[in-house]
C-alpha cells in the first residue's frame, strides 16, 4: 500500500494530540444529562480492542482507552474477547449477546479480521470475499433489526516494516473485502488500517516500539501498551466524528493529551 501526504497528514491530525493541549480531565458534557439521551455503543471484535486483565498488563486494547474520548452519554459496552474472528465469535454466541441487549439508537462497531485469516484453523477462518462478508452481514442486519446503527472498521494495523521503513499492510483481502461490503450495504465504514498504516509510516520502525507491547520478556508487534491503545481509540473517536456517526457534542478530548494511569486493569475476567 502506498501512502499519500493526505493519508499522513490525516493520521498525525488523529492520533496524535496537539501540543501543549491540556493534560487534565474535560467535563463529563456540556450539556445537563437529562438534555442528551443516553446510548451505548458495542464493540465486537478481537484482541487488539479487547479488555485486559491485571495478569495481562501491559497489554491494552484500543477498547479500554475508547470512552476517554466519548461524552458520558455515551457508554461503551466493550465485547471484544482475544482469538475471536467474524465467525467464531458469531459462532460462539457472543453476536447473539449483544443483539439481545441492543435499543434503537445504539452502535455496534465492528472490527475483525486478525484472526478471520487462520487458515489453518477452521473454527475461525473465513474467506474475504465469501465467507467473510456473510458474516459481517450478520452483524449489520442484526444491528439495523434492533434499530441501532452498525459501524464496519477495518483491523488495526500491525508493527511490521520493509527494510527501507516502510510500514507494510499485513491483512491481505479483508479490509478491501470489508470496504466493498459497506458500500454494497451502506453501512458507515472507520479505515482504522488506512489510518493506522499512516500513523506507524509517521512514526517508524523504533518509535513504534513505544506503542506496542514491547517488554523485557516479550516483542508484540500486534497488540498495545497503553499509548499504543490511546492513539488508537483516538483514531477511532475522530473518525466516528469524521463520518458523521457521532456529533462534536458527542466527543471530547481529542487533542488531549491522556495520561497512561488511566488506563486500568481489573483482576480476573
Amino acid at each position: 500500500m502506498t501512502l499519500t501526504r493526505r493519508q499522513f497528514t490525516a493520521a498525525a491530525a488523529l492520533a496524535l494530540p496537539l501540543a501543549g493541549a491540556a493534560a487534565a480531565p474535560a467535563a463529563a458534557t456540556d450539556t445537563p444529562r437529562g438534555h442528551r439521551p443516553m446510548r451505548t455503543l458495542y464493540i465486537a471484535g478481537d484482541s487488539t480492542a479487547a479488555q485486559k486483565y491485571a495478569d495481562a498488563t501491559p497489554e491494552t486494547g484500543w477498547g479500554m482507552a475508547l470512552p476517554f474520548f466519548l461524552q458520558a452519554h455515551t457508554l461503551v459496552a466493550n465485547h471484544a474477547v482475544n482469538g475471536r474472528s467474524s465467525k467464531s465469535f458469531a459462532d460462539e454466541g457472543r453476536l447473539d449477546t449483544i443483539l439481545a441487549r441492543l435499543r434503537p439508537g445504539d452502535l455496534l462497531l465492528i472490527q475483525f479480521g486478525h484472526n478471520d485469516a487462520k487458515a489453518d484453523d477452521p473454527v475461525r477462518y473465513t474467506e474475504p470475499w465469501s465467507t467473510y462478508q456473510d458474516y459481517l452481514r450478520r452483524y449489520v442486519e442484526g444491528a439495523r433489526a434492533r434499530g441501532a446503527w452498525p459501524v464496519l472498521a477495518t483491523s488495526v494495523e500491525r508493527r511490521r516494516f520493509a527494510a527501507d521503513g516502510t510500514a507494510l499492510a499485513t491483512h491481505g483481502e479483508y479490509p478491501a473485502a470489508m470496504r466493498a461490503l459497506a458500500g454494497q450495504e451502506d453501512v458507515r465504514l472507520l479505515d482504522i488500517q488506512d489510518l493506522s498504516l499512516a500513523l506507524w509510516q509517521k512514526l517508524g520502525p523504533e518509535e513504534t516500539k513505544k506503542y506496542f507491547n514491547w517488554t523485557s520478556v516479550e516483542q508484540d508487534n500486534t497488540h498495545f501498551n497503553p499509548p499504543g491503545a490511546i492513539a488508537v481509540a483516538r483514531l477511532v473517536a475522530a473518525a466516528l466524528l469524521h463520518h458523521g456517526v457521532l456529533a462534536s457534542r458527542d466527543v471530547r478530548r481529542l487533542d488531549d493529551e491522556i495520561p497512561e494511569s488511566w488506563i486500568t486493569w481489573p483482576e480476573g475476567a
